[in-house]
């Protein structure tokens, strides 16, 4: 939901009018963060890099954040801090996603697997796979755990600091749940990345009051992983299993 009379993307449209930027200007992230503190504070850094994500058409993660085609194709990332005004005369068409592309930059299909290798069921093929599936199932690490959605941004790929969270959720109780993944084995490293994404959002995203908590979910979770997070009440160790069944069809 909106904090102002404005959505944020209808914030960013203003931004552009009132600085004005013109054709081929870049303009830092810090500016971008800078113009939004002085008139609409209560808009957090989140939020705001969110949008930034979605607004830019060359920025793959956009596509987890419905963009529409046309309407929010306003930026061009030159790198993860700084932006201009897209140049559809110049610049690459925008990344989108399936039907919404009709005819414009689509994401490309995942590497070729080595079809001479036996199919697993024991772990993902991909880290989006899994990412994919417990964003619609979310429920099945914990009942009310849920996505987090606002304007139009979602908690997948949710950007921190120039990384990406790969899942952003809420809990039942509101408070923010950081859940990353690892499609093979969870070691100790793993658990100072989530605690670095966990922090960014207490600082940057989440309201005053609002908890962070923070899940590791792997096929197979490590001892010294275990041992890593042992005391760390706001940080929870899932490993997940596949299976398959099939069922013969008479002709």
């Amino acid at each position: 939901m909106a904090i102002y009379d404005k959505p944020t993307r209808e914030l960013m449209r203003q931004m552009v009018a009132e600085m004005p930027l013109s054709a081929g200007q870049v303009i830092s992230r810090d500016a971008i963060l800078n113009w939004f503190a002085a008139r609409f504070p209560k808009i957090n850094e989140g939020t705001i890099g969110a949008h930034l994500v979605r607004l830019s058409t060359n920025a793959r993660s956009r596509i987890h954040h419905n963009p529409k085609p046309g309407t929010d194709d306003m930026f061009f990332q030159v790198d993860s801090r700084h932006f201009r005004l897209y140049d559809p005369a110049t610049d690459p068409p925008p990344i989108l996603r399936g039907a919404l592309s009709l005819g414009t930059n689509t994401l490309p299909d995942p590497p070729l697997v080595d079809e001479s290798d036996e199919p697993s069921t024991e772990a993902f093929a991909y880290e989006s796979d899994l990412r994919d599936f417990l964003s619609r199932n979310l429920h099945i690490l914990e009942s009310g755990l849920r996505l987090y959605e606002d304007e139009g941004i979602t908690g997948v790929e949710f950007p921190a600091g120039g990384r990406f969270i790969d899942i952003l959720a809420l809990d039942s109780k509101r408070r923010y749940v950081v859940v990353e993944l690892k499609v093979s084995r969870g070691y100790d490293r793993t658990v100072g990345q989530l605690r670095r994404y966990m922090g960014w959002i207490a600082k940057n995203h989440a309201e005053s009051g609002r908890g962070v908590r923070g899940m590791i979910v792997a096929r197979e979770i490590s001892q010294d992983l275990v041992l890593a997070c042992a005391g760390l009440s706001d940080v929870e160790l899932f490993e997940y299993k596949m299976s398959v069944s099939v069922s013969r069809i008479e002709s």
